[in-house]
Order: structure tokens, then C-alpha cells, then sequence
């Protein structure tokens, strides 16, 4: 069981036999009132945010979630194909489990599953990928005088984030998963 000290963002919770991620989390202390907690949370399995508010009595429950490793193998009709590497099953999960997250999938990519009850429910990336720049606007002098010092690039996933001006197309880059953002030039 979990105390309000323990609710921070990051940690899964159980709410309702479902597993939740904390998004955000706000402690907050009145005077001579007991402490509470205002917390955001993100169904695991449906992606529905709740907000919830616990006191200084209140016991919570923490999910039981295990991860596995699993290679990425290919994506067919919204669904996307993983397998274990040690026993060569198969898992595949749909486009809406996975949301977001499919913009930055390679083929043999390792990510991790995220299992509840031993049923697969998300997967985790990891924080940064090397990606295939495969489409990006040349950058022009001058168009720093606006103040602007990024342009569109599409990379080899179809995903489009903004990149710096000397970027090109056939550059390999570093990107940040959890922010979609560029961090480097590899």
C-alpha cells in the first residue's frame, strides 16, 4: 500500500481494478488540516485522465505491473507486431494502445512491454532513439532574423518534429521520446 508521501509522478496506482500512471502531482498543506495530495491520472488501458484528491489517512493501492523486453517486428492494419526475444512469442498491440508512441517505432527496435495481469498493455520506448532524417526543408540564410532557428523534418518513421536549420535530409538524429523534441545530431 501507498501513503500520500509516495504519490509522485511516475508511480502506478490501482484504481477501480484498472492501472493508472500519475501525470501530475500537487502536495499541499493548510495549516492545522491533515496534508492532501491532488494527483492527475492516466488510465493505462484506456488513456481517460482522472483527478483525484487523497488525504493523510488514505491507502492506495499500487499497480502490480511487470515489464518484459520485446523486438518490434512490423505494424499491419493498426496493429503492431513485438516479439520476446528468449521465447519467440508474439504480442501485438493496437494503434490506440499504443498512441503517440508509434511515431518513433523502428523494426528490431527493443522496447519494453508493460504487462497487467498478464495481459500486455502499453509499451515503454526508450527516452531517446537515433532516427532517419528522410525529408527536410534546406535551411536559408536570412531565415534567422525572424527569430525562428528550427524547420520541419519528416523523419524515417513519418513522424514531423522541428529540427535546427543545418539539419539536412540522410542526417541521423537524436530524439527525445517523452517530449518529441530533437536533441542531437549523431
Amino acid at each position: 500500500m501507498l501513503t500520500i508521501n509516495d504519490l509522485k509522478i511516475g508511480v502506478n496506482i490501482q484504481l477501480d481494478n484498472e492501472p493508472y500512471i500519475i501525470i501530475k502531482s500537487e502536495h499541499t498543506h493548510m495549516g492545522r488540516g491533515g496534508a492532501t495530495v491532488r494527483i492527475k491520472i492516466r488510465n493505462l488501458l484506456n488513456n481517460k485522465v482522472l483527478e483525484k484528491a487523497y488525504r493523510q489517512s488514505d491507502k492506495i493501492e499500487e499497480a502490480e505491473l511487470s515489464r518484459s523486453k520485446a523486438n518490434f517486428l512490423y505494424s499491419e492494419n493498426n496493429l503492431y507486431y513485438f516479439m520476446d526475444p528468449e521465447s519467440y512469442e508474439q504480442v501485438s498491440l493496437s494503434q490506440e494502445t499504443i498512441g503517440s508512441k508509434s511515431n518513433f517505432l523502428k523494426e528490431g527496435q527493443t522496447v519494453d512491454i508493460l504487462n497487467f495481469k498478464d495481459q500486455p498493455i502499453s509499451i515503454q520506448l526508450p527516452s531517446k532513439v537515433e532516427i532517419k532524417v528522410t525529408h527536410a526543408e534546406p535551411g536559408v540564410r536570412g531565415d534567422t532574423a525572424q527569430g525562428s532557428v528550427t524547420k520541419n523534418a519528416t523523419l524515417e518513421t513519418g513522424a514531423e518534429i522541428q529540427v535546427p536549420l543545418f539539419v539536412k535530409e540522410g542526417d541521423t538524429i537524436r530524439v527525445n521520446t517523452e517530449t518529441n523534441e530533437y536533441v542531437e545530431r549523431v
